[in-house]
């Protein structure tokens, strides 16, 4: 199993500080949540550890959905500035999300599921020609928030021939089974527990998400990516390294 940990489940003051965390702990995957304090642009520093990266988009401030044709394009461009740092890395995958609803916009949720695929459709196609694979992450159960339906998600990506990053966490606040989480676009992982209810992040076995079986289910699928860990601190990741070697 590749298993590696969001840089935000070791947050330190700057990125440099993270990466020696995450080698003194032997961790040879790194998703890098690409804003700050983990916004760092230098490449040579990032390629000095022993760690191989895929790339969170930031999320925060950003809506790719958004009506306002301004802050979409801003949005999409900070992605792709993602997919830039992706590509000097040598990263095969940058992680999307989709964001969701405005405050007014209810009335508009057509229009903005129209503008979300139009700027997922720019990522990809900029992801592709630079040899990135740009996917989409499920979100969790919150009114305010597109594509929290996997299914629905999973047809959207077969449409416009992209990928999907499944947060296990995420769609275990909307109610979905084992069996029901495997697709063909699934690319990547995030793996964290909570209660079946909120998204909490917590360390693997410190809720009631049936680990053990999703494991089985991704193996009998021969599922190749990395199990990402996107946990809300530091203290779980070694006890949820474990957990997963154990399974």
């Amino acid at each position: 199993m590749k298993i590696g940990v969001s840089s935000s489940s070791i947050y330190e003051k700057n990125l440099q500080k993270s990466l020696e965390y995450a080698e003194k702990l032997d961790i040879k995957y790194v998703e890098i949540m690409n804003e700050y304090p983990n916004d760092s642009d230098d490449v040579d520093m990032m390629n000095s550890y022993d760690i191989k990266y895929s790339i969170h988009s930031p999320i925060t401030d950003l809506n790719i959905a958004s009506l306002n044709k301004s802050i979409q394009k801003t949005s999409v461009n900070e992605i792709k500035k993602s997919i830039d740092l992706a590509n000097k890395l040598n990263s095969d995958i940058v992680v999307i999300h989709p964001s969701g609803m405005t405050i007014l916009g209810y009335p508009c949720e057509d229009k903005i599921l129209s503008t979300c695929k139009e700027s997922l459709e720019i990522c990809g196609k900029y992801g592709e020609d630079n040899g990135v694979m740009a996917t989409v992450e499920n979100m969790p159960n919150s009114d305010w928030l597109i594509h929290k339906n996997i299914f629905k998600l999973n047809e959207l990506l077969l449409e416009i021939n992209m990928y999907m990053t499944l947060d296990i966490g995420h769609a275990s606040t909307m109610g979905y089974k084992e069996k029901d989480l495997y697709f063909d676009s699934v690319k990547h992982l995030h793996l964290s527990d909570n209660f079946l209810d909120k998204d909490l992040h917590l360390g693997l076995g410190k809720g009631k998400i049936d680990f053990k079986n999703i494991i089985k289910v991704f193996k009998k699928n021969n599922y190749k990516g990395k199990y990402i860990l996107e946990i809300n601190d530091k203290s779980p990741i070694i006890d949820s390294i474990n957990y997963l070697k154990k399974l």
